[in-house]
């Protein structure tokens, strides 16, 4: 039984290094992966999704201030449209002998 045990012991002492080794390897690899893509990103030109975000409502702004200009514009058409009738109802009955 003793023998045994120590058998089991160094198979669970081997193994607990090679899991160390193992998550080592692990966190090796990681670290590689990560300074490759960050290299490859690097060079593809890309933004930071802080600057996408803001230029994103940058323009959601740019469409809401052009939605109320051609609103604006739309009111002021109809306003001259109105005020030439006018005019020209005016003048008509400024033609008309009394």
């Amino acid at each position: 039984m003793q023998v045994d045990n120590k058998v089991l012991d160094d198979l669970a002492r081997v193994a607990g290094g090679a899991v160390g080794a193992v998550a080592g390897l692990k966190n090796e690899v990681e670290g590689h992966v990560r300074q490759r893509l960050e290299r490859v990103l690097s060079g593809l030109d890309m933004v930071r999704r802080d600057e996408f975000e803001a230029v994103k409502e940058m323009a959601a702004r740019a469409r809401a201030q052009e939605d109320e200009i051609n609103r604006l514009m739309a009111l002021q058409q109809a306003l001259l449209d109105r005020v030439t009738h006018l005019e020209s109802v005016v003048a008509k009955a400024a033609a008309k002998p009394a």
